[in-house]
């Protein structure tokens, strides 16, 4: 596994963890949530390195891109990952989107197409209704935005609890607080803006039944969005929803063998069809 940096069109340097070579196959491209690190894919880094190239990115003002004051939305990251794999060489791919990433990759194909996107995987998070998701999803919304006031006030206590949050499962291999100390790399200001725009921004719900490659939901069991991501897979064409028992928010750190295994399952049935 190695590490680079590649600049996009705004001068800002997106950092990214690779592994494996190109082969036939479509590269595998990880994007981590809000404020997380793409080294949190690690784990998926080294399991599908054996069968293609696979790119985890820090997406800007997170892990260790470039923090900029402006533009940290999703729309503005998809931009920042067309740049990148255009300047990597990255011609066919499959996107994979956790959490935030998810609105990136809703982003991504709103403004991209589906032309070099080979299939898409959208983890334990349902893309975003904009500003209705305080009419359709109030209590959510709420609770967004009750959160907002206390990671304004107490970032670092707010962090702290967030990242134990995220699994159902002690990781004494996990270092905590190195996820913490990556999170708080994002300035709160920055922060709160993301988590806006994340989620009460745009409506990226019309592009789902634009989306003509396979696709995947993995869902986590106890997620309380779980609904919403079988509606979301519900309105992609021919569109398989998985859900993953004893997992929280990080399915993939959770459950990794289940993760892997409905994973490599997907890429074996693209392949199949090339």
């Amino acid at each position: 596994m190695n590490d680079g940096f590649t600049t996009t069109r705004p001068g800002v340097r997106i950092h990214y963890l690779q592994a494996g070579s190109t082969t036939e196959a479509p590269a595998l491209i990880l994007i981590p949530g809000w404020r997380m690190p793409a080294w949190l894919w690690r784990e998926q880094l080294q399991r599908f390195s054996s069968v293609t190239r696979v790119l985890a990115v820090d997406p800007r003002s997170q892990g260790e891109s470039s923090n900029t004051a402006d533009d940290n939305t999703p729309e503005t990251r998809a931009s920042d990952l067309h740049d990148a794999l255009e300047t990597l060489g990255v011609t066919r791919y499959v996107l994979v989107g956790w959490s935030q990433g998810a609105q990136d990759v809703a982003a991504y194909v709103q403004q991209f197409g589906m032309d070099a996107v080979a299939g898409i995987v959208f983890v334990d998070s349902p893309v975003s209704a904009g500003s209705a998701e305080v009419v359709i999803r109030s209590q959510f919304a709420q609770a967004i935005l009750s959160q907002i006031a206390v990671y304004g006030a107490h970032p670092k206590e707010f962090t702290e609890g967030m990242v134990r949050s995220l699994f159902l499962k002690p990781h004494p291999e996990l270092d905590l607080q190195a996820v913490v100390r990556s999170a708080l790399r994002t300035p709160t200001n920055t922060g709160i803006a993301m988590l806006v725009t994340d989620i009460f921004g745009v409506d990226r719900r019309p592009v789902l039944s634009t989306i003509n490659k396979p696709t995947l939901v993995i869902a986590s069991a106890a997620s309380p969005l779980l609904g919403a991501q079988r509606d979301m897979a519900s309105a992609v064409p021919g569109a398989k929803f998985i859900v993953v028992e004893g997992a929280g928010h990080a399915v993939f750190i959770d459950q990794p063998q289940q993760f892997d295994e409905a994973l490599n399952a997907f890429l074996r049935a693209l392949a199949r069809h090339r």
